[in-house]
């Protein structure tokens, strides 16, 4: 698929603060295989500016905005879409949600792109919402571009985080290619071996911060109620 030693060059949607990019980085170094981030994509100011901060680029804003030829040509794309529209605090709209849309963005992008692979990433309840229709819907947007697809819930429990975080990922390739998914499982680390032990002060103060903010909301929604 990928010609030896060449940089493999892939695209970051909805990158967040950058937890696919930072994956990818991991395998690179592990597998001494280049790799080359040519464009990144997040609407949320906040991230944009810890993902800067992260890898010294600042990710374009509104995906639905960016003209997919516009686009850098990309071996791969990565994409964790929305998943509010499809989870259980985001009411499950799926589609009906302009974020459970975003989607179609990533295959609008695909069809002009055409990238060799790619890694979808999504809440576990997009397997069955609306009975399977959404799930089954997505797959065969995908498989009608001519994409080979496979899909598998993951947890992330099982590989070595203290969280219980199960996802659905979706792979797709453009031409039939081997993949197997893993199959071991890494021993968890626990909290304590995470979390850092000298934080500085302005982290500690926006914590105290955030923890007033929520703590004062509360109140306030209690006495409404009441």
């Amino acid at each position: 698929m990928i010609e030896e030693n060449s940089t493999i060059r892939y695209i970051d949607l909805f990158c967040g603060i950058g937890g696919f990019r930072l994956a990818v980085e991991q395998v690179s170094q592990k597998l001494s295989v280049p790799v080359e981030c040519v464009f990144s994509s997040d609407i949320d100011e906040e991230c944009q500016k810890v993902y800067h901060g992260n890898f010294g680029e600042l990710p374009y804003g509104d995906i639905t905005k960016k003209n997919a030829s516009d686009i850098p040509d990309h071996d791969i794309l990565l994409a964790g879409f929305p998943c509010q529209p499809f989870s259980i605090i985001g009411k499950m709209k799926g589609f009906e949600d302009t974020r459970g849309t975003l989607f179609f963005d990533i295959a609008r992008i695909l069809e002009v792109k055409r990238p060799k692979a790619f890694i979808l990433e999504n809440v576990k309840l997009l397997r069955g919402h609306n009975k399977g229709k959404t799930f089954a819907r997505i797959i065969e947007v995908i498989t009608d571009m001519g994409y080979k697809v496979d899909w598998q819930i993951l947890n992330a429990l099982d590989f070595g985080l203290p969280q219980k975080r199960e996802r659905v990922f979706i792979v797709g390739f453009r031409e039939p290619c081997l993949f197997d998914w893993p199959k071991i499982t890494i021993p968890m680390k626990p909290l304590s071996d995470l979390l850092e032990r000298n934080v500085s002060d302005a982290c500690q103060r926006f914590v105290a911060d955030q923890k007033d903010e929520v703590n004062s909301r509360k109140l306030i929604e209690r006495y409404m109620l009441e």
